[in-house]
Formats: structure tokens, C-alpha cells, sequence
């Protein structure tokens, strides 16, 4: 199936990384602008090859910078159509039980993870309302679902209100033509996963758990959000869609 893009514009946070890397290069590489949004700059080969692609280094946690940045590109694109939203954090050492946990860590968590979320949205929806078109994907987890005896409270909590949130979203932009969906992905070999390179038998241990017997890719994830994006998904808002091998339907 061939998808379609009524949209010619998109910010992607947390761009850098496997997953909005990913995006922002299926993105580009079917004609759309792109601003990419993070505190760490891709490699410079990349925009290079993704001319549709421009970065722009900033913390996304920070209202006033995102929003001139932003606006900026509102001025010169004249629209946005889409937001993904990849920003997170998963602090193994750090993030831990909700009862031990430093408050500290816990709010800078939540901050990332979930405030990230709000701050973008109430500089993009009101532009997208303008046009009375957007689609929005956000990216939360599996762990949103469950607990954990070996918790990242923080993560897992941030994640899940980030559901809600995007829920939230659509029932209230819906008249808008303004969809709000949100992916959950399971296990993803990204750079948040740096402690599989250290402990390749974790993840061969891992992997022997998931139904489809691998760990999935950052691809997996992109090409999920492309089709939520496209024009195929247009009767589809505030629902999650699972990715994750098949993790979360054993028993």
C-alpha cells in the first residue's frame, strides 16, 4: 500500500535519535519539510542527504526557545501539519522505585518525558487549528501498561499519562480535522538501550521472550508513525497502537 500525505510540513522532537532520525528521513524523503528538534545534533552526512531536513539544537523542556524556533518555521512553511513527539528519557540507575525514588530525578523525568509533550502542543495545535488540519503521534511504551518489580517509575508513569494526554487531544481537536495518536513500543535497539552492547546475552535472553523471537528496530516504530500520519489513517484518532513484537499479548 502506497501512502499519501495531505501535509507538507512536520516537527519531529527527540529528532536525533533511532526512532525521530528514522521519521525525519521517511518525512523528507516524501517531500515534506522538516524541523528536527533536540539537544543532540545528528551527524552531519545526514543533512546533507535529507535536504527537506533542518535542526535545530535546543532543549525541548525550554518554552521560549522551542516556540521561536517554531515560529520561525511557521513563518516560512505558512503551516504545520504534523507533530511527532520522540522525546524521552530512561534513566536505569536513576529511576526507580516511586518510593525510593530522588523527587528530583522524578520531576526531571516527568519534565522530559511528558511536559515536553504539552509545551509543543500548545505552540503547534493552535497552528494547526489555523489551518484546520494536523495529525499528531507521540511516542510512549509498554510500560505504560504494567508494573514492574524492577520499576523505572518515572519512566512508566510519565509514559502512561502521555496515553491520556494524546486521548485527551483528540476528542478535543477532532472538529479541528486534528487526529491525536499515540505508539507504544517494546523492546527498540536504540541508543536508550546502550546496556544490550555491554550485555549482548540480556538482549539474546530478551529476545527469546518476545513471540517474534527479536528485539525491533527503529524502523519498526517510523514506519508504524508514517502510516498514522498518512492519509490511509485519516479515520483513526485517539487510540494506541502496540508495537512490540507480540511482548504484551502473552499471558
Amino acid at each position: 500500500m502506497k501512502l499519501h500525505y495531505q501535509g507538507k510540513s512536520a516537527i519531529i522532537s527527540g529528532a536525533s535519535g533511532g526512532m525521530g532520525l528514522d521519521i525525519s528521513q521517511k518525512l523528507s524523503q516524501n517531500n515534506i519539510s522538516v524541523l528536527m528538534l533536540d539537544i543532540k545534533s545528528p551527524a552531519d552526512d545526514f543533512l546533507k542527504e535529507n535536504r527537506n531536513c533542518e535542526f535545530k539544537k535546543v532543549d525541548v523542556t525550554n518554552f521560549k526557545s522551542i516556540k521561536t524556533h517554531i515560529d520561525r518555521f511557521y513563518k516560512k512553511n505558512k503551516r504545520i501539519d504534523y507533530l511527532v513527539n520522540t522525546t524521552g528519557v530512561l534513566w536505569f540507575n536513576k529511576d526507580i522505585s516511586a518510593v525510593n525514588i530522588d523527587d528530583k530525578i522524578w520531576d526531571k523525568v516527568f519534565q522530559i518525558n511528558l511536559k515536553s509533550m504539552v509545551l509543543l502542543s500548545k505552540i503547534i495545535v493552535p497552528k494547526m487549528i489555523k489551518n484546520n488540519f494536523g495529525s499528531m503521534v507521540h511516542i510512549s511504551s509498554i510500560d505504560a501498561l504494567s508494573g514492574d518489580d524492577k520499576p523505572q517509575d518515572a519512566y512508566g508513569a510519565s509514559k502512561a499519562a502521555m496515553i491520556r494526554l494524546s486521548k485527551s487531544f483528540a476528542i478535543q481537536f477532532a472538529a479541528n480535522k486534528i487526529r491525536s495518536n499515540i505508539i507504544l513500543p517494546g523492546p527498540i535497539e536504540t541508543g536508550m538501550q546502550i546496556r544490550w552492547k555491554k550485555n549482548p546475552k540480556a538482549k539474546k535472553n530478551l529476545e527469546k521472550f518476545i513471540p517474534l523471537n527479536k528485539v525491533g528496530k527503529p524502523k519498526d516504530i517510523s514506519n508504524a508513525t508514517m502510516f498514522l500520519l498518512s492519509d490511509e489513517a485519516n479515520y483513526i484518532t485517539g487510540t494506541e497502537l502496540i508495537v512490540d513484537g507480540g511482548i504484551t499479548s502473552k499471558p
